[in-house]
């Protein structure tokens, strides 16, 4: 990594934690996570869920053929695990290089897990095989209790889930996905290297006023929902810390408008297309540039047991900002409009595109 006044030279990243939906959503949005990212891990959740090693195989297919000409962009496929999962279809999509992880949602913690694990201590034979064959265990870490905050969701899912299954399989290899809490900050710090965890941009800029700055801002809603400002402080700590348990993952999640801004908006931020600049912010805002790399580019592939890429990305100090609206999909004649995390605001970064590393 090379640090300059007006550039940073640093391997190309990649983003461990990316919803790339299907069809003409897919199309829409794929060019802004490819062009800047070597590999992402690519969400199954789906309608139907990514749930066998056929529909991952298909749906990568639809990916790489939505990819634009000349991009060398690596979609990772995951296994969406539900209560009748078969151990022996998760280890042959492991053993052919179709999953690369296995994704648990909690049954109704955010969108389309509705057909998610409704009981993770029922899924013995699934751990035990992930834990066998050093299979990633990829987790939205929330309890759907409705008695249960909202606001305190992943602290309690730690204490009573994650816990006792690190217990259980001390060797298993465990992501707890878009951490938002001071709590998980501090388990994941205080644990072995069999777990890590992904941040994403919004939670080290946002707390929870933002989505009532103003009046009730949907394009601020995500699950998990993002807390108060000392879980923010503490997040950004631990992204910019330089610790190899926390690594780049944007969970950027598009919906069309009328999903948004509904009676019964969906949850979710699309950051894909500002989201290596925002990171930037952070890491320059905590003096922190010099750990940039570890962070976006190094710990998420020596997690996964990947190697790092070979070619190399160059942010330039180009102040500028951000559109209110992104094209989106394509319904008929109508090009439906996304809105980009960080919408009217500056940024100070550029990304040009990634070259041969050196």
């Amino acid at each position: 990594m090379k640090l300059q006044a007006d550039q940073i030279i640093m391997r190309q990243p990649d983003d461990w934690h990316v919803h790339l939906r299907d069809d003409s959503m897919l199309e829409a949005v794929l060019p802004s996570t490819a062009s800047v990212f070597g590999r992402a891990i690519v969400m199954p959740n789906l309608k139907p869920p990514i749930m066998t090693v056929e529909a991952a195989k298909e749906y990568r297919r639809r990916i790489q053929n939505a990819l634009p000409k000349g991009c060398s962009f690596t979609p990772l496929m995951t296994a969406y695990l539900f209560d009748e999962m078969k151990s022996d279809e998760l280890e042959r999509g492991h053993q052919e290089g179709v999953f690369t992880a296995a994704k648990l949602y909690p049954a109704h913690a955010t969108t389309n897990s509705e057909a998610g694990v409704s009981d993770l201590f029922a899924l013995d034979s699934i751990f035990e095989t992930m834990q066998r064959i050093r299979m990633p265990l990829l987790i939205h870490g929330e309890v759907t209790d409705p008695e249960v905050d909202i606001f305190d969701r992943e602290a309690v899912f730690i204490e009573r889930y994650l816990q006792p299954l690190l217990k259980m399989y001390p060797d298993l290899r465990v992501v707890l996905e878009h951490i938002t809490t001071d709590e998980a900050v501090q388990f994941v710090m205080s644990s072995g290297p069999n777990l890590a965890a992904t941040i994403t941009p919004h939670h080290l800029h946002i707390n929870r006023n933002a989505i009532f700055l103003g009046g009730l801002r949907s394009d601020f809603y995500c699950l998990p929902v993002v807390k108060r400002e000392i879980h923010r402080r503490s997040l950004r700590r631990a992204a910019t810390s330089g610790s190899p348990s926390f690594f780049l993952g944007t969970d950027s999640a598009p919906h069309p408008r009328g999903a948004k801004e509904s009676s019964c908006g969906c949850a979710g931020i699309f950051n894909a297309p500002y989201a290596l600049e925002s990171y930037a912010a952070v890491f320059e805002e905590e003096d922190a540039l010099e750990n940039f790399e570890s962070f976006a580019s190094e710990s998420g592939p020596v997690f996964y047991g990947l190697p790092l890429n070979h070619k190399e990305t160059i942010l330039r100090r180009a102040p500028h900002r951000i559109p209110s609206r992104v094209p989106g999909p394509c319904v008929g004649d109508i090009v439906d409009e996304l809105v980009p995390f960080h919408a009217d605001e500056q940024l100070n970064w550029r990304v040009d595109r990634p070259v041969a590393y050196s």
